[in-house]
């Protein structure tokens, strides 16, 4: 299947679940801010949760089928239209060939993932088809799409031919699913989330009034933010004293303290050593509610325990396990 991209957006890219086992090598993660919404989509139109889709922020691109496809929307609400018709998020839908996915403003979030039956095939470099912006490579050719390009998939799984055969219309309009993933799977999105997070190794160097703040302030997301990190606006935190720390490893979720006394929340491109003070780890469940902050945004911190951390990623997994096997059992009946 192709698809060709005719307006640009702000900022569209390839991006999978990201890169494992190479860190070490100076190589960050990467792959989707939004982890969840990516696997969601996936499992929408019978992709394996890691292959490759879009992830659009804010402002989104045009995209016209060039074949029939089987497509999905999670994440934030962009207000996605096809031919000008509404169209909702996390349902699988039907496009005939030759309609045109736009968006409009954002009504919740500020990214949405759209995932094809077969998923987006571009090279695999380091293991992942992600788009690293800063170093140039992965995805298409390193860079956020541009109108123009044209993006190819791979072969549908027979998982995705039955969800499309289930939804397809001998009137050739495009078909949104009656049914879709459930409530408990779609993050609780806001624009001034509370987000769990456990103690970091270097939380105790904090003055207290400090740790007061952190813990009980709220924190803006600055407008130089990005997928490497976003940077919080809010009353500076100090150190008891001055301290000078080793590098050590970081990643997705660190809070780390720069000198000038605003936290910094470490994003998906995260770099992968980091000499700042650790002040905790996101909880990976409130990853996605971070991940669809837009500058300007708020946010508050909770401390939980690693146990607790745990419970809710485990809560989560078997959540997704309920519903990858709901979908296989429904469509192996062929209902829609």
């Amino acid at each position: 299947m192709t698809l060709r991209v005719v307006a640009a957006g702000l900022q569209t890219t390839i991006q999978d679940l990201g890169r494992v086992g190479h860190q070490h090598e100076g190589v960050p993660g990467g792959g989707a801010m939004d982890r969840q919404a990516l696997r969601v989509a996936n499992l929408l139109v019978g992709n394996p949760e890691c292959a490759a889709a879009l992830e659009i922020s804010l402002i989104g691109p045009g995209i016209t089928f060039e074949r029939d496809a089987l497509i999905a929307l999670a994440g934030g609400d962009l207000e996605a239209t096809i031919d000008h018709a509404a169209v909702a998020v996390w349902r699988p839908i039907w496009v005939p060939r030759g309609c045109t996915l736009r968006f409009g403003r954002v009504k919740s979030g500020c990214r949405t993932y759209l995932a094809i039956a077969g998923g987006i095939d571009v090279p695999r470099i380091f293991g992942s088809r992600s788009t690293y912006l800063r170093a140039a490579f992965g995805g298409a050719g390193g860079r956020a799409l541009k109108a123009g390009d044209v993006l190819t998939t791979e072969a549908p799984s027979p998982m995705a031919d039955r969800i499309a055969g289930s939804l397809r219309s001998e009137n050739r309009q495009p078909v949104v699913a009656r049914w879709s993933i459930g409530l408990t799977l779609r993050p609780p999105y806001s624009d001034d989330p509370q987000v769990r997070m456990i103690a970091g190794a270097h939380i105790g160097l904090l003055a207290p009034s400090a740790r007061d703040i952190l813990l009980g302030g709220t924190f803006r997301v600055s407008s130089s933010s990005d997928r490497m990190g976003y940077r919080l606006e809010g009353k500076a935190l100090a150190l008891r004293e001055p301290v000078e720390l080793l590098s050590e490893g970081v990643g997705f979720g660190t809070v780390q303290l720069p000198p000038g006394g605003a936290p910094i929340v470490l994003m998906s491109d995260a770099q992968t050593t980091g000499g700042y003070p650790r002040l905790g780890e996101v909880a990976s469940v409130d990853l996605p509610l971070i991940a669809q902050l837009k500058p300007g945004d708020r946010l508050r911190f909770r401390l939980v325990s690693v146990a607790e951390a745990q419970a809710e990623f485990l809560a989560m997994e078997q959540e997704i396990a309920q519903a990858r096997a709901g979908i296989a059992l429904r469509h192996s009946r062929g209902t829609s």
